[in-house]
Protein backbone atom coordinates (compact mmCIF):
# COMPACT_ATOMS: atom_id res chain seq x y z
CA UNK A 1 0.00 0.00 0.00
CA UNK A 2 1.09 3.33 -0.66
CA UNK A 3 -0.83 4.54 2.25
CA UNK A 4 -0.21 4.21 6.05
CA UNK A 5 -2.27 1.31 7.35
CA UNK A 6 -5.50 2.23 8.99
CA UNK A 7 -5.60 -0.01 12.00
CA UNK A 8 -8.99 1.48 13.84
CA UNK A 9 -11.44 2.08 11.73
CA UNK A 10 -15.20 3.54 13.04
CA UNK A 11 -18.13 2.71 10.79
CA UNK A 12 -21.58 3.78 11.31
CA UNK A 13 -24.48 1.93 9.78
CA UNK A 14 -22.62 -1.17 10.69
CA UNK A 15 -26.14 -3.48 10.85
CA UNK A 16 -26.77 -4.30 7.72
CA UNK A 17 -25.93 -3.32 3.81
CA UNK A 18 -22.71 -1.58 2.82
CA UNK A 19 -21.49 -0.76 6.82
CA UNK A 20 -21.93 -4.64 7.64
CA UNK A 21 -20.46 -5.96 4.79
CA UNK A 22 -17.48 -3.15 4.98
CA UNK A 23 -17.08 -4.29 8.28
CA UNK A 24 -16.82 -8.11 7.14
CA UNK A 25 -14.11 -6.82 4.63
CA UNK A 26 -12.04 -5.05 7.17
CA UNK A 27 -11.73 -7.69 9.85
CA UNK A 28 -10.45 -9.97 6.89
CA UNK A 29 -7.40 -7.19 6.71
CA UNK A 30 -7.00 -7.70 10.36
CA UNK A 31 -8.31 -3.88 10.89
CA UNK A 32 -9.76 -3.39 14.78
CA UNK A 33 -13.71 -2.33 14.56
CA UNK A 34 -15.64 0.12 16.20
CA UNK A 35 -19.04 -0.59 14.80
CA UNK A 36 -22.42 1.39 15.73
CA UNK A 37 -25.90 1.63 14.82
CA UNK A 38 -29.44 1.17 15.82
CA UNK A 39 -30.32 -1.95 15.18
CA UNK A 40 -28.13 -3.86 18.46
CA UNK A 41 -29.04 -6.98 17.81
CA UNK A 42 -27.77 -7.07 14.49
CA UNK A 43 -24.54 -5.13 15.71
CA UNK A 44 -23.66 -8.06 18.71
CA UNK A 45 -24.55 -10.91 15.99
CA UNK A 46 -21.73 -9.18 13.45
CA UNK A 47 -19.39 -9.05 16.37
CA UNK A 48 -19.79 -12.83 17.53
CA UNK A 49 -19.05 -13.69 13.92
CA UNK A 50 -15.79 -10.78 13.22
CA UNK A 51 -14.31 -12.42 16.61
CA UNK A 52 -15.03 -15.76 15.27
CA UNK A 53 -14.06 -16.08 11.99
CA UNK A 54 -11.17 -12.81 12.36
CA UNK A 55 -9.79 -13.18 16.27
CA UNK A 56 -7.06 -10.95 14.81
CA UNK A 57 -9.47 -8.09 15.39
CA UNK A 58 -10.40 -6.24 17.88
CA UNK A 59 -14.14 -5.30 17.32
CA UNK A 60 -16.72 -3.15 19.62
CA UNK A 61 -20.08 -2.25 19.25
CA UNK A 62 -22.27 0.63 20.37
CA UNK A 63 -25.91 1.60 19.71
CA UNK A 64 -26.33 4.92 17.42
CA UNK A 65 -28.80 6.56 16.10
CA UNK A 66 -27.29 9.05 13.69
CA UNK A 67 -30.22 12.00 14.43
CA UNK A 68 -29.28 11.79 17.99
CA UNK A 69 -26.60 14.33 17.29
CA UNK A 70 -25.61 14.84 21.04
CA UNK A 71 -25.01 10.74 21.39
CA UNK A 72 -22.89 11.10 17.89
CA UNK A 73 -19.92 12.99 19.63
CA UNK A 74 -20.46 11.22 22.76
CA UNK A 75 -20.42 7.09 21.00
CA UNK A 76 -17.40 9.02 18.68
CA UNK A 77 -14.92 9.90 21.77
CA UNK A 78 -16.21 6.83 23.67
CA UNK A 79 -14.93 4.92 20.99
CA UNK A 80 -11.73 6.93 20.82
CA UNK A 81 -11.13 6.35 24.30
CA UNK A 82 -11.76 3.10 24.10
CA UNK A 83 -9.27 2.02 21.73
CA UNK A 84 -6.91 4.92 21.93
CA UNK A 85 -7.02 6.22 18.50
CA UNK A 86 -9.47 6.52 15.50
CA UNK A 87 -7.38 6.55 12.44
CA UNK A 88 -10.36 5.84 10.29
CA UNK A 89 -13.80 7.06 10.43
CA UNK A 90 -16.40 5.93 7.46
CA UNK A 91 -19.67 8.25 7.66
CA UNK A 92 -21.86 5.37 6.04
CA UNK A 93 -25.46 5.54 7.54
CA UNK A 94 -28.13 6.61 6.11
CA UNK A 95 -31.86 5.67 4.49
CA UNK A 96 -33.75 5.70 1.26
CA UNK A 97 -37.24 6.78 2.13
CA UNK A 98 -39.30 9.26 0.01
CA UNK A 99 -41.50 9.66 -2.96
CA UNK A 100 -42.22 12.60 -5.39
CA UNK A 101 -42.39 16.09 -3.70
CA UNK A 102 -46.11 17.24 -3.06
CA UNK A 103 -48.13 13.97 -2.81
CA UNK A 104 -48.17 13.61 1.17
CA UNK A 105 -45.09 12.08 1.64
CA UNK A 106 -43.04 14.92 3.37
CA UNK A 107 -42.68 12.83 6.76
CA UNK A 108 -40.57 10.18 4.55
CA UNK A 109 -38.73 12.97 3.01
CA UNK A 110 -37.59 14.99 5.66
CA UNK A 111 -36.35 11.98 7.82
CA UNK A 112 -34.06 11.08 4.94
CA UNK A 113 -32.75 14.63 4.07
CA UNK A 114 -32.37 14.62 8.05
CA UNK A 115 -30.42 11.28 7.94
CA UNK A 116 -28.41 11.70 5.26
CA UNK A 117 -27.25 15.18 5.70
CA UNK A 118 -27.60 16.49 9.40
CA UNK A 119 -26.63 13.16 10.44
CA UNK A 120 -23.58 13.00 8.51
CA UNK A 121 -22.96 16.79 9.38
CA UNK A 122 -22.65 15.59 12.94
CA UNK A 123 -20.68 12.70 12.48
CA UNK A 124 -17.88 14.51 10.26
CA UNK A 125 -18.02 16.83 12.75
CA UNK A 126 -17.11 14.30 15.58
CA UNK A 127 -14.86 12.18 13.51
CA UNK A 128 -12.82 15.76 12.60
CA UNK A 129 -13.06 17.26 16.12
CA UNK A 130 -10.70 13.53 16.94
CA UNK A 131 -8.58 13.74 14.09
CA UNK A 132 -7.86 17.63 14.55
CA UNK A 133 -6.99 16.28 18.17
CA UNK A 134 -4.87 13.45 17.06
CA UNK A 135 -3.52 16.01 13.78
CA UNK A 136 -4.22 12.25 11.56
CA UNK A 137 -6.41 10.36 10.71
CA UNK A 138 -8.89 9.25 7.66
CA UNK A 139 -12.71 11.05 6.61
CA UNK A 140 -14.55 8.53 4.30
CA UNK A 141 -18.26 9.65 3.58
CA UNK A 142 -20.46 7.60 1.74
CA UNK A 143 -22.15 9.45 -1.14
CA UNK A 144 -23.47 7.76 -4.25
CA UNK A 145 -23.71 7.97 -8.01
CA UNK A 146 -26.84 9.82 -7.38
CA UNK A 147 -25.65 12.82 -6.12
CA UNK A 148 -24.52 13.67 -9.77
CA UNK A 149 -27.90 14.98 -11.13
CA UNK A 150 -31.67 15.39 -9.69
CA UNK A 151 -33.30 12.12 -9.87
CA UNK A 152 -37.20 11.71 -9.70
CA UNK A 153 -40.14 10.18 -7.60
CA UNK A 154 -38.61 8.16 -4.63
CA UNK A 155 -34.99 9.28 -5.28
CA UNK A 156 -35.23 13.22 -5.51
CA UNK A 157 -34.61 13.96 -1.69
CA UNK A 158 -31.90 10.83 -1.43
CA UNK A 159 -30.09 11.97 -4.26
CA UNK A 160 -30.04 15.64 -3.23
CA UNK A 161 -28.77 14.53 -0.28
CA UNK A 162 -25.83 12.95 -1.56
CA UNK A 163 -24.78 15.94 -3.62
CA UNK A 164 -24.81 17.79 -0.57
CA UNK A 165 -22.55 15.23 1.25
CA UNK A 166 -20.19 15.45 -1.92
CA UNK A 167 -20.23 19.13 -1.53
CA UNK A 168 -19.59 18.85 2.06
CA UNK A 169 -16.82 16.40 1.64
CA UNK A 170 -15.11 18.58 -0.90
CA UNK A 171 -15.64 21.73 1.37
CA UNK A 172 -13.91 19.63 4.43
CA UNK A 173 -10.78 18.73 1.75
CA UNK A 174 -10.50 22.55 0.76
CA UNK A 175 -10.83 23.87 5.01
CA UNK A 176 -7.79 21.30 5.41
CA UNK A 177 -5.80 21.60 2.00
CA UNK A 178 -5.72 25.26 2.80
CA UNK A 179 -4.10 24.81 6.78
CA UNK A 180 -1.88 22.12 5.60
CA UNK A 181 -3.11 19.66 7.56
CA UNK A 182 -2.34 16.05 7.00
CA UNK A 183 -5.72 14.44 7.90
CA UNK A 184 -7.30 12.65 4.51
CA UNK A 185 -10.45 12.92 3.42
CA UNK A 186 -12.29 10.75 0.57
CA UNK A 187 -15.84 10.78 -1.21
CA UNK A 188 -16.90 7.20 -2.13
CA UNK A 189 -20.05 7.18 -5.08
CA UNK A 190 -21.14 4.07 -5.31
CA UNK A 191 -23.03 2.78 -8.34
CA UNK A 192 -25.94 0.07 -7.84
CA UNK A 193 -24.94 -1.95 -4.86
CA UNK A 194 -27.54 -4.39 -3.90
CA UNK A 195 -28.31 -3.50 0.26
CA UNK A 196 -31.27 -3.56 2.03
CA UNK A 197 -31.66 0.17 1.49
CA UNK A 198 -32.74 -1.11 -2.24
CA UNK A 199 -33.87 -4.69 -1.76
CA UNK A 200 -37.22 -4.03 -3.17
CA UNK A 201 -35.53 -1.84 -6.44
CA UNK A 202 -36.40 -3.96 -9.91
CA UNK A 203 -34.60 -3.31 -13.29
CA UNK A 204 -31.90 -1.62 -11.88
CA UNK A 205 -28.88 -1.09 -14.23
CA UNK A 206 -25.53 -2.64 -13.34
CA UNK A 207 -26.36 -3.79 -10.19
CA UNK A 208 -24.13 -6.41 -8.86
CA UNK A 209 -23.93 -8.27 -5.23
CA UNK A 210 -23.23 -6.95 -1.71
CA UNK A 211 -20.01 -9.08 -0.99
CA UNK A 212 -18.90 -8.15 -4.40
CA UNK A 213 -19.40 -4.16 -3.92
CA UNK A 214 -18.12 -4.16 -0.38
CA UNK A 215 -14.91 -5.87 -1.26
CA UNK A 216 -14.81 -3.24 -4.05
CA UNK A 217 -15.53 -0.56 -1.45
CA UNK A 218 -12.89 -1.46 0.63
CA UNK A 219 -10.35 -1.64 -1.92
CA UNK A 220 -11.14 1.93 -3.20
CA UNK A 221 -11.34 3.19 -0.23
CA UNK A 222 -7.79 1.84 1.04
CA UNK A 223 -6.12 3.90 -1.80
CA UNK A 224 -7.49 6.97 -0.01
CA UNK A 225 -8.85 8.71 -2.71
CA UNK A 226 -10.23 12.45 -3.35
CA UNK A 227 -13.20 10.49 -4.99
CA UNK A 228 -14.01 7.11 -6.50
CA UNK A 229 -16.83 5.20 -8.32
CA UNK A 230 -17.35 1.78 -7.07
CA UNK A 231 -17.24 -0.20 -9.40
CA UNK A 232 -15.07 1.71 -11.42
CA UNK A 233 -16.12 0.27 -14.97
CA UNK A 234 -18.91 1.42 -15.86
CA UNK A 235 -19.65 4.03 -13.13
CA UNK A 236 -17.10 6.58 -13.87
CA UNK A 237 -17.85 6.59 -17.68
CA UNK A 238 -21.42 6.87 -16.71
CA UNK A 239 -20.19 9.41 -14.00
CA UNK A 240 -19.01 11.45 -16.71
CA UNK A 241 -21.97 11.27 -19.13
CA UNK A 242 -24.53 11.82 -16.22
CA UNK A 243 -22.97 15.45 -15.92
CA UNK A 244 -23.19 16.50 -19.38
CA UNK A 245 -26.83 14.51 -21.25
CA UNK A 246 -30.00 15.60 -20.79
CA UNK A 247 -32.23 15.42 -18.05
CA UNK A 248 -34.71 13.60 -20.13
CA UNK A 249 -31.88 10.83 -20.51
CA UNK A 250 -30.04 10.75 -16.87
CA UNK A 251 -33.56 10.04 -15.21
CA UNK A 252 -33.24 6.81 -16.75
CA UNK A 253 -30.98 5.52 -14.25
CA UNK A 254 -33.28 6.77 -11.49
Amino acid sequence: MSHAVRKTILITGASSGLGEGMAREFAKRGRNLALCARRTDRLEQLQTELAKDYPNSKVSVKALDVNDHDAVFRVFEEFKAEFGELDRVIVNAGMGKGASLGTGYFYANVQTAQTNFVGALAQCEAALEIFREQNSGHLVTISSISALRGMPRAMTVYAATKAGLLSLTEGIRADLIKSHSPIKVSCILPGYIRSEINEKVKNTPFMIDNATGCRLLVKAIEKEPVQSYVPTWPWAVIGFLMKRLPLKMVMKLG
